[in-house]
């Protein structure tokens, strides 16, 4: 299945870079290309591509803006979109997450990791750089949340702490000796009961109750 991808970016030579990338995969197609927030949310609602890949500083209406009214809280039909930046900032990837973001990429983090996020945005899961994962992770924690486990089971519990660290469903099913539909049936269960979108808000969630070391 081909993956359509919305770059929306200010700067022309990081669209066409983006592009290039994206149109040397075989299974992703370049969609559309926005130079702004307007633009991007504009373009998203009439072509619908399976993922979008946003700037946050761009004119008229930046990316978490458009991020939220593409995928914020409130949006019934949400759109999937990996934010990317050259701000390396914690604000900016607390709100994006809060917002709805399928991840956060440095735009530095090179070409491998940028396809990894969109296929892994496409598959329902989430990528955030590593360089900032667990910084930020940790800077959730409140340890005062730390008894609410949101009425998951001892199994879906290690699922859970798991996944904060990073653990694709393949580790996962390694590490606890179970089989990859298994992990992938606790997540379903988990996201039900969490009311989350993906495995970003599961992680959030986790080290916002203090469970992951």
């Amino acid at each position: 299945m081909t993956i359509r991808v919305l770059v929306a970016d200010d700067q022309a030579m990081v669209r066409a870079g983006f592009g290039m990338i994206i149109g040397a995969q075989p299974d992703m197609v370049l969609a559309g290309e926005a130079a702004d927030g307007v633009q991007a949310v504009r373009l998203a609602t009439r072509l619908r591509p399976d993922v979008v890949l946003m700037d946050i500083r761009m004119p008229g209406m930046d990316g978490l803006e458009a991020l939220r009214l593409l995928a914020g809280p409130d949006v019934a039909d949400p759109v999937r979109v990996v934010m990317a930046t050259t701000f390396d900032q914690d604000e900016y990837v607390h709100t994006a997450l809060r917002n709805g973001a399928c991840g956060f990429l440095l735009k530095d983090a090179g070409p491998a990791l940028l396809v990894e996020a969109v296929r892994a945005a496409f598959s329902g899961e989430a990528l955030i750089s590593p360089s900032i994962t667990v910084r930020l992770l940790r800077s959730l924690t409140v340890p005062t949340l730390a008894r609410d486990t949101g009425g998951l089971s001892p199994r879906e519990t290690d699922v859970v702490r798991l996944v904060a660290r990073g653990r694709t469903n393949a580790e996962i099913a390694e590490q606890l000796v179970i089989t990859v539909g298994t992990v992938k049936s606790h997540l379903s269960s988990v996201q039900t009961k969490l009311t989350a979108r993906n495995r970003v808000e599961i992680a959030a969630w986790a080290w916002e109750r203090g469970l992951v070391d």
